[in-house]
């Protein structure tokens, strides 16, 4: 048995900012080919402003041991790629039988989810939001905000994580700004 000692973390609700400082990585625009629909406004991006940050995830690492329970903490800056809303990339769990809870700390988001044969539902969350994320449903974040979206999640160690299949097929819908107004739309390179 491997026995884990209790600890506990700060979270700056604002930031996201885990203290002690735990395990950090960032997603730059670079990092994201392919998972934005408008590749004209992902060239303009580049061209104009470089490599820009999309989301930071301050995380805390535990055995990937039945019964352990990761949790992490992501910002999604404020920001679109043409009128796509910055995002995370997205993912269903390795094991799909495994759920996965956020919970919002600031700013106003979406969290979009999907199943393998294309049932969509999208939730909102905004400071104090608690969503749950079933079993059998990829899922990913949209900042529709002007400031940071920033949240907790927790997940089971045994989820694993599976991107490839969001990289591969995307998801059925977008999240865009249309009058003024974060709007759901089909998404034309779904699979």
């Amino acid at each position: 048995m491997n026995l884990t000692q209790p600890f506990v973390t700060e979270i700056d609700f604002a930031s996201g900012q885990l203290s002690p400082a735990r395990h950090v990585y960032q997603r730059r625009l670079s990092d994201m080919p392919g998972y934005y629909a408008d590749a004209d406004a992902v060239e303009r991006t580049f061209a104009n402003e470089g490599d820009r940050l999309i989301y930071e995830v301050q995380s805390v690492v535990l055995p990937a041991d039945e019964g352990q329970l990761p949790h992490c903490t992501t910002r999604i800056l404020p920001g679109r790629i043409g009128a796509e809303y910055h995002m995370t990339k997205g993912h269903f769990h390795a094991r799909r039988e495994q759920g996965e809870v956020y919970f919002g700390l600031s700013g106003q988001g979406m969290l979009l989810l999907q199943t393998a044969d294309g049932k969509t539902s999208v939730q909102p969350i905004k400071a104090g939001t608690a969503a749950y994320v079933p079993p059998y449903w990829a899922h990913r974040t949209v900042n529709i905000g002007a400031e940071d979206f920033v949240f907790f999640c927790v997940w089971t160690a045994e989820a694993g994580h599976d991107y490839a299949t969001i990289e591969r097929d995307g998801f059925r819908k977008l999240i865009v700004l249309r009058d003024g107004q974060p709007t759901i739309i089909d998404n034309p390179k779904f699979i």
